[in-house]
């Protein structure tokens, strides 16, 4: 597929369903939240890149700790509720901006901090967008990137994958953490610290937040069942579809 297509497929499956992301429990809480604004304590003058924002629940949260957030996505729509829902919460310190990770609109070393949740998955070329990260981050700058995380296991990975572009056509891969590590160091980025988390994805407002279409449903509740023991096990499957993941939050800098 190329980028151009990927896109397109981003576009269609995000700003369909905008809103319901504004309202998603699984985007707005995390404990990552806090240490996100922990890093941002005595940082008034900073600028910061909220990358692939969504719905804006990351810019909500440090907006008021810096000078300024950037909140960036490949969905316009999305940007159109970032916008309104910053302006109903009196946080006149955010800008939005439309483009993708890959070609990023701004100047060399434009910010102190770009930090990205549950966006990097979706990106077409993990590697030229951390490149594009390292460009836009002043000397000594700060990244944080949130998101799900694969096993590693070949059979863990490869069920993860698959439900995943079953339940959202725009996915692209879940990385490992040796995956993000050879990653962030050939883009040049130094890794700080990395930590795992674990996530509870509830099946039923997980498939309708995406709108996913009743036989790719079907598939993923019949694909859930048919794997063994370990993969079950693993990601804690119960009848109804619902499960749990890992999560990976990596510190770097430029």
């Amino acid at each position: 597929m190329t980028n151009t297509a990927h896109t397109q497929v981003v576009q269609k499956q995000f700003g369909e369903q905008a809103s319901a992301y504004l309202g998603s429990a699984v985007h707005a809480q995390g404990t990552e939240f806090a240490l996100l604004q922990a890093e941002l304590a005595g940082q008034g003058a900073a600028r910061l890149l909220d990358l692939g924002c969504g719905a804006g629940h990351v810019s909500f949260h440090v907006a008021p700790l810096v000078k300024e957030v950037v909140a960036y996505d490949l969905s316009q729509q999305m940007l159109d509720v970032v916008a309104g829902a910053a302006a109903d919460r009196g946080l006149d310190n955010i800008r939005t901006v439309h483009g993708a990770a890959e070609r990023l609109p701004f100047a060399d070393g434009e910010f102190d901090f770009v930090f990205s949740r549950y966006s990097a998955h979706h990106w077409s070329d993990l590697g030229v967008a951390l490149r594009e990260v390292r460009r836009v981050l002043k000397p000594g700058g700060v990244a944080a990137f949130v998101d799900v995380l694969s096993p590693g296991s070949p059979l863990l990975d490869t069920y993860l994958q698959t439900v995943e572009v079953l339940r959202d056509t725009s996915h692209v891969r879940d990385y490992s953490a040796a995956e993000w590590m050879r990653q962030l160091s050939e883009a040049g980025l130094h890794v700080r610290s990395s930590s795992r988390q674990r996530l509870r994805l509830e099946y039923t407002s997980w498939v309708e937040r995406m709108r996913t279409p009743p036989a790719l449903r079907a598939a993923i509740l019949e694909l859930q069942q048919a794997m063994g023991q370990e993969v079950r096990d693993y990601y804690e499957i119960q009848a109804d579809g619902t499960f749990s993941t890992d999560v990976l939050v990596v510190w770097a800098e430029r």
